[in-house]
Order: structure tokens, then sequence, then C-alpha cells
């Protein structure tokens, strides 16, 4: 007896047209790591390049798998990049639901016509039997033992309640299909199997949910890494079984990354701890840094945009041709990445670092009398991350041990015995400063550089650096600070300071 087509009528009158059309459609296994990210980025600019719609789709058949709030992970991460989806779960659209388990009802009809179509068959072979078949050959395809069952003996099996699977049926021939980065492709049907697109509990695998879901959806660009080139070709023969238009495959050719334990380059993976896109933010990242970054591991601008590193979301979307995804695998390097966050963060407004800067300050300097405010600029030409702060800034908080030979300094031609002389010079000055200002503090250590050149006949310039070299390795202890003294000085308080060149002058007398 023949199906009834009304459902499929409705189903495609509701297909949009007319406009490009992408979808990001992960699975909730787990965070987002680099390759996910570059998936879902590049299917963003896609479709904000051409003007079309950017849709989010969860492919949640494998519910052995879900991860519990990993939804929540992809939405809040694709959120933080600016990677707003025009039709999903939680904003919906002319084709929702976008959750497959809440589109199981579809599949099942699906399948069902190919069977009618002769184009796929059930298959009520066993577990124990499937795995006998592949003893001897693991990788050895079914042997379509009931692909020949007989209308008789498939409604025998039926009718006993025997589980079942759908299986594809792949022709004779050759198959070839078109990419948009890797040209035509054709392939020998006998390598292919036949694989299950229904499985016994009536969830749909992987490969024929998404053929039936970007077909219902109006995708029109499907993006997805080169590891399923494989399954190109079974995707298109169930798109010629139901006659559907075949839409453009972009396969994007793998991330690489070199492993830590072995020194081997392998691609970008969960399975081996990769840094995902919350991994990096923690450690000190900031997004449009990662998004910029991202967005060039296996693509170029063209023309005169060739050698520019740096995009807003905006020029990106401009300049984002297919065209220039690239066939080879890319690299992921930390350092680069490195490069990239410490220029975001040179070039951003002081107003807009010091809310990102100050958890990270006050993770080493939990002083409130100390100012966050003070502290930021001094470091935010000086980090590559936000994760370098806290160390760089803790001698504010604890003046570390350290030697007397930093009061050495050959360039100002001094040695600890005259570092000693002028520290005991300055614990006069600043002891002396009444409202504890920079300005107050400036003028009292220019005022002492200003005596000490007229009366050594020296230059003032060079009797500052004189000056301001022991006052700031008593403040900070280190020859290396974000900050002159000055500045140290200022932040650290008059109480503060006192003690620490009072400090000095008992490292320096001992």
């Amino acid at each position: 007896m023949s199906l009834d087509y009304t459902w499929f009528d409705a189903l495609e009158a509701k297909i949009p047209h007319g406009e490009v059309r992408t979808r990001f459609a992960p699975s909730p296994t787990g965070y987002m790591h680099v390759g996910n990210l570059r998936t879902a980025l590049y299917t963003y600019l896609i479709a904000r390049h051409a003007g079309g719609k950017f849709i989010l789709r969860i492919e949640d058949t494998d519910q052995k798998r879900k991860v519990e709030d990993a939804v929540a992970v992809i939405k809040r991460t694709m959120d933080a990049c600016g990677l707003d989806y025009d039709e999903g779960p939680d904003v919906g659209g002319p084709v929702a639901p976008y959750v497959q388990t809440e589109r199981q009802s579809y599949y099942k009809k699906y399948a069902e016509l190919l069977v009618e179509k002769k184009q796929a068959y059930r298959c009520f072979c066993s577990e124990e039997r499937l795995a006998k078949l592949r003893e001897n050959d693991p990788n050895a395809k079914y042997d379509r033992c009931c692909c020949h069952l007989t209308q008789e003996e498939i409604d025998a099996k039926l009718a006993a309640g025997e589980p079942y699977v759908i299986r594809q049926l792949i022709p004779e021939g050759t198959t070839t299909f078109s990419d948009a980065v890797y040209g035509d492709i054709t392939v020998d049907n006998a390598e292919l199997e036949d694989q299950v697109l229904l499985k016994s509990d009536g969830l749909p695998t992987y490969n024929f949910a998404n053929v039936i879901d970007d077909h219902l959806m109006g995708i029109t660009h499907v993006v997805r890494g080169s590891e399923y080139l494989s399954s190109a070709p079974k995707y298109n023969l169930l798109y010629e079984a139901f006659g559907w238009e075949i839409p453009t495959y972009v396969h994007c050719a793998s991330v690489m990354i070199a492993d830590g334990e072995t020194g081997s380059v392998r691609k970008m993976s969960k399975r081996h701890g990769d840094p995902s896109y919350e991994d990096l933010v923690k450690m000190g990242y900031l997004s449009p840094a990662v998004v910029n970054y991202v967005a060039l591991l296996g693509w170029s601008p063209k023309g005169e945009l060739a050698e520019q590193e740096f995009f807003t979301m905006p020029e990106l979307i401009d300049a984002f041709e297919i065209s220039g995804i690239s066939k080879s695998p890319s690299a992921f390097d930390l350092e680069k990445l490195k490069y990239f966050n410490s220029t975001y963060l040179k070039a951003m407004a002081p107003e807009a670092f010091l809310p990102l800067a100050e958890p990270y300050i006050r993770m080493a300097v939990t002083d409130p009398d100390m100012d966050a405010a003070l502290i930021a600029p001094l470091i935010q030409t000086r980090i590559d991350t936000l994760a370098d702060i806290p160390d760089m800034v803790a001698f504010f908080a604890c003046l570390p041990e350290y030697d007397v030979s930093l009061y050495a300094n050959k360039k100002n031609k001094l040695t600890p015995e005259l570092s000693r002389g002028i520290l005991e010079r300055e614990l006069d000055a600043i002891t002396a400063i009444q409202d504890w200002t920079y300005d107050a503090i400036h003028d009292a250590l220019y005022g002492l550089a200003e005596e000490m050149a007229a009366a050594e006949g020296a230059k003032l310039n060079k009797m500052v650096g004189k000056v301001m070299w022991p006052i700031r390795i008593a403040a900070a202890g280190k020859t290396v600070t974000p900050g002159g003294a000055v500045e140290i000085c200022q932040i650290l308080g008059k109480e503060e300071t006192i003690r620490r060149v009072r400090l000095g002058l008992e490292k320096l007398a001992g």
C-alpha cells in the first residue's frame, strides 16, 4: 500500500527559497573546540556576506554522548563571538523545531518513503551477526543479506515484532559530487556501504538526519570539516533519491596542532584535551582576537586585503569569499594567537580595558586601597594575555625577596653603596609629602634630582635616572616593572612606600 504524501507536500511548502541559508549544526557532546568555532564562523560569514540567513540547529540524536549544559556552552560561545543567528532553538523560525530529537516524526516518514522507492531497505540482522561479519575484517562492509528478503519474509518478520534498521541502498556505478574547495570528486560506489539511515529505536543516524533537515530548512551551503568528504557521495545519493537540489558543499581542511607529549603534528580534538574556546578565554584571550585568528586558520583574503591580518567582524563579513578557503591543513599556533591578543589589548580604549583587567589584578592585589584604575594603564601595553596580569602586579601586594645587587646599575653608574645614600635622602623627601598624589611624589623626587644635579654639575636627565632607580628597587623589589617609581609609589600609598624604603635601607646596611 502506498504512503500518504500529504505530509510530504506540507513540509515542502514551508521550505524557504530565494536566499543564501547556512546552518551551524553542532552535536551537544562537549565543549566548542577551535575546529567547531571555525566551522561556525565560516558558516556565519558565508550567510552574512551574501545577506542571507544563519541558522543554529542542534543535532542531538546521539543521546548516549550528550553532555549536560553543552547546548548552553554552544550558545554562550556563539554570543561571545558575535555569531548571532536568525533562526534557532531559542529564537524560532519558519522551519522549527531546530532540535533534531524534536523532529523525529519526519525521519521515519522519509526513510519509509525511500523504502517504497526501492532506494532503501529494512535490515533485521542482529548485532551478533554484524559482529561476526567483522571478525576477520573490522572494515568489512555489510553483505546486504536483508536486501534480498522477499516481501513475504519481510511481512513475517514485521508481524513477529523483530527489530530492524533501515539501510540506504547504494546503486552500482560511480557518484560525482562537487565541492567549492576541493572541486569535483568521483567515487566508485562499490567502496560505499549501505549505511544505516534509521536505527532500531526509531532515531535517525547523523548522516540521514542532516540531509533531511538541510533540505527542509532550505540550506543552500553546507560547511563542514574535510573528514566528511568521504560521506559526501552518500549525501548526494540521498538527495538524488528524493529528487532534491543538492546544496553547495564547503569542506574545510583540518586544524592541526603539535602534540606537546609526542612532538608529532595531529588534528586538534576534544579527545586530546586541546583548548576549547572557553579554555582560551580562561587563559586570558579576548573573544575578538580569537575570532580574528580563527578566521585566518584556513582562509585568506584576496586582492588588496591579501596582506591584512586584523579584521573587525564587519570587515570579515565584507571580505569573506569561499574561494579564499585553503585545501591545505592549517596549524594552530598559540604564540601567533598571543600576538593577535596582545595587539588587541594594546588597541583597547583604557575605559574598556579596566573592567577586563580588574578581576585579574584583584587575584593578586586584594587591598582595596590600591586602586586598580591606576594599575591597569601600567600593564595594558605589557601583557600578551589577561592571565599575565596577576604575576606582573603581585609585587604590589607583597614585596618579593630580592638581593642588594639589584641596586647596582651600570647605565646610571650606581653601586649599592651609592644607592643607599640616595635612598636615605629619598626617604626624607617622601616622608615630608603631605598630600600623597602623583604630582607631589613626582615633584619631591625631581626636586631631589635637581639638587643633586646642581651639586654635582651633572645633566638633570641623567640625574633623574639615578634618583629613580634606588626607590623603584626598594618599592618593587624588581628591576623590570610596569610603570616607574612615581606610579608605583602612588599606588602603594605613603605608609607602604616608606615601609619598603626602610626595608631597602636595612638590606643595604646589612
